[in-house]
Formats: C-alpha cells, sequence, structure tokens
C-alpha cells in the first residue's frame, strides 16, 4: 500500500541518534537546549520542545493562561486534540467556519463569534497552508485576546515572507512521522513573550522552579525544588531531540521535494472531471504536508475505496471536531460550519512526502483518471 504520508530517514539521521546513545544524556541533556535553539532559527521564536504534539497544545493553552470560564475559538477543520487540549484546560470552545478555499479559519467568523469571555482564537494551518495572520491580528488585538497557532502541518511555511512561529504569540508544532520533520513523536512551542515561554518550560516539566530566585524556601539547601503551579511530564529526549536536530537540518529540502510534487499533481490532474484542486494564496509559500483535493458530485467515498482498493493509500483530514460522539453527547450540533462541513464532505489526501517518487505519483494521477476521467 503506497501512503498518503511517511518519513523520510537517512544515515545523517541514524548517525545523529546513535551518537547519543553512546553518550552521557539520554533525556534533559544538551540536545534539548540545541534542538530548541534550532527550531527558533527556523521559527523566530523561542522555542520548547515537548512529548507529542498533542502536548504542545496543551502546554501553549497553560502558558496562556487558559482556565475555567475561558472561550476558545477554532475552526472544526483539524485533529481532535486541537480542541480536547483546551478542554483539559476547562475551556469552553466555540467552533468558527473557514475559508473555504484554504480550509483554514474564516477571520470574519471568528470576529462575528468573539466576546468578552473568550480568551484565545486559533488558528490552524491547514495542509500547510498559513491562515490570513493579519487580519486575526487584528480581532486579536482589538479584543485583547490570544492568537494560538496550531502549526503541526506547517513548520516551514512562510505568511508573507515570515516564518510561522512568528506570527501568533503562541505557535505549535507536531514531529508525528507524517509530519514534515519528525522526531518519531514530540512537538514544539514557539512564544513570541518571554513569560509565555517561561511558563511553556515549566509546565513540560511538572511545573518545577529551580531558580534560587524564584523560590519561596531558598534557603531550603541545593537540592531544593518547587512546584507553584501544576504542570505534567512533556519531556522530549535527547534521542529524539538529536533525531530531529538532523531533520531540521534538511526542511529545506524536504519543503523543494513537497513544493515540485504539489507542482506535479497539479499538472496531471489539470482538467479531471469532478475534482477541485488544492488554492494557494499569493502571499504565502507553504511547506506543504497534505496534497487536498475535494471530490464533488457525492464521489469522494467511492473514489476513496477504489484508490485503497487499488493499493494507494488515500486519506480523509478531517472529520468537523464537533462531528465526534464526545461533542455531540455535549450538545453540540451539526451545521454550526456548513463551509468546514461541506469541505469534509469531498475533501481527500493524495499520497504526498519528500521520498514519494514520480513513478508512484504518476500511478497516483492515472488512477484517479481511470475512476473519474
Amino acid at each position: 500500500m503506497l501512503p498518503y504520508g511517511r518519513q523520510s530517514i537517512d544515515q545523517s539521521d541514524i548517525d545523529a541518534v546513535t551518537a547519543v546513545l553512546s553518550g552521557d544524556w539520554l533525556t534533559t541533556g544538551p540536545q534539548v537546549t540545541a534542538f530548541e535553539a534550532d527550531l527558533a532559527a527556523v521559527t523566530g521564536a523561542a522555542c520548547t520542545v515537548v512529548s507529542n504534539g498533542t502536548a504542545a497544545l496543551h502546554t501553549a493553552y497553560a502558558a496562556a493562561g487558559i482556565g475555567p470560564g475561558d472561550v476558545v475559538l477554532m475552526p472544526p477543520m483539524t485533529f481532535v486534540a486541537t480542541a480536547a487540549t483546551a478542554i483539559a484546560r476547562g475551556a469552553t470552545v466555540r467552533f468558527c467556519d473557514i475559508d473555504p478555499r484554504t480550509a483554514t479559519i474564516d477571520p470574519n467568523a471568528a470576529a462575528a463569534l468573539v466576546d468578552d469571555a473568550t480568551r484565545a482564537v486559533v488558528c490552524v494551518d491547514y495542509a500547510g497552508h498559513p491562515g490570513d495572520y493579519d487580519r486575526l491580528r487584528e480581532v486579536t488585538d482589538a479584543h485583547d485576546v490570544t492568537l494560538v497557532s496550531d502549526a503541526a502541518h506547517a513548520i516551514g511555511s512562510l505568511y508573507k515572507g515570515r516564518p510561522v512561529g512568528s506570527l501568533a504569540d503562541l505557535t505549535t508544532f507536531s514531529f508525528f512521522p507524517t509530519k514534515n520533520l519528525t522526531t518519531a513523536e514530540g512537538g514544539a512551542v514557539a512564544a513570541l513573550d518571554a513569560s509565555h515561554h517561561t511558563r511553556a518550560q515549566r509546565f513540560r516539566t511538572h511545573g518545577l522552579i529551580r531558580d534560587p530566585r524564584q523560590l519561596r524556601d531558598s534557603d531550603e539547601g541545593g537540592w531544593h525544588q518547587e512546584v507553584a503551579e501544576l504542570g505534567l511530564n512533556y519531556r522530549l529526549p535527547d534521542v529524539l531531540c538529536a533525531l530531529g536536530r538532523s531533520q531540521l537540518s534538511r526542511l529545506d529540502s524536504f519543503k523543494a521535494r513537497r513544493a515540485r510534487l504539489f507542482e506535479r499533481y497539479g499538472v496531471g490532474l489539470a482538467g479531471l472531471p469532478g475534482v477541485g484542486l488544492p488554492a494557494r494564496h499569493g502571499d504565502v509559500d507553504p511547506l506543504w504536508h497534505l496534497y487536498a483535493i475535494r471530490v464533488h458530485d457525492g464521489r469522494r467515498r467511492e473514489v476513496y475505496e477504489r484508490m485503497r482498493a487499488a493499493g494507494i493509500g488515500v486519506q480523509v483530514n478531517y472529520l468537523p471536531v464537533y462531528w465526534h460522539p464526545v461533542f455531540a453527547d455535549a450538545g453540540y450540533r451539526r451545521g454550526l460550519c456548513p463551509e468546514a462541513e461541506a469541505f469534509y464532505g469531498e475533501q481527500l489526501s493524495l499520497p504526498l512526502y519528500a521520498d514519494l517518487g514520480d513513478a508512484d505519483q504518476d500511478r497516483v494521477i492515472e488512477t484517479l483518471w481511470t475512476i473519474l476521467g
């Protein structure tokens, strides 16, 4: 089965990991701070690495002070963790509809829903395409709320020449194997504000404080550490940080290859009946994570099943979050976000990853033409 996404591992990655395995530090060591510094150079903001993308979201919400009574606005076209981690902090989630061209949050929808209870607005950079950050910033600044970016798909993407990571107050990344770079499991939080960064660093290590200047009982002894605000163990070990550093050094080549594959799909699928191809705004330079087409005329399920029967691992990204039973049981109803629901009804992700060969991509294109042409 040709997968829709997979990691790209080479000998440099293996060498980086084995070097750490032969050393003194497997976790909480020098590779962690080095990876954070490398990420900061790419994202334009101070970074905290964590154990996975879900942990990154939870950490970002904690850093923003999200808690009971707060409202968080977000689009439903995302993985459930974007909402689940806000709810885990005690917040209420309200869903905003999407721009149907890019499946990113519609700033006008966010502006219509924001109120005095709103504490954060979340932009999900769907498929690697950055949202409309300038317009979103107008909304959040006008109401003094935090702008959060779920950029699980988008490390290496640019918006008006600025890197994703430098656009929102807090930005989260995922380094799952199908993402643009991998640490096997892992994630990161980029923070523009120093206080957000400090809170993120503490939260991922149980909330522990070791700096004598910040301890309540500073004369207890050299061993002493305190927890003033609860956190969790979301540490990312040195072994995986070493893999991430090696992967990050190849991010430009990953981006170039994915861009080339994106272009080849556009040429090969041009004119295919009943298919809408993904859009790209002129002011962005995405590192494409997904190639998301829309299959019209109610044929998405047919195409999905026939493609997989042909050994091509297409996927659907995503079920609108509030369609999940846990949200339905909490009172969310279908029809909240018509554009997102229409997008879900037609969306299909084609294989896209750095090691996808031209011949395999041509097979994907030819199979689609056979089904729909």
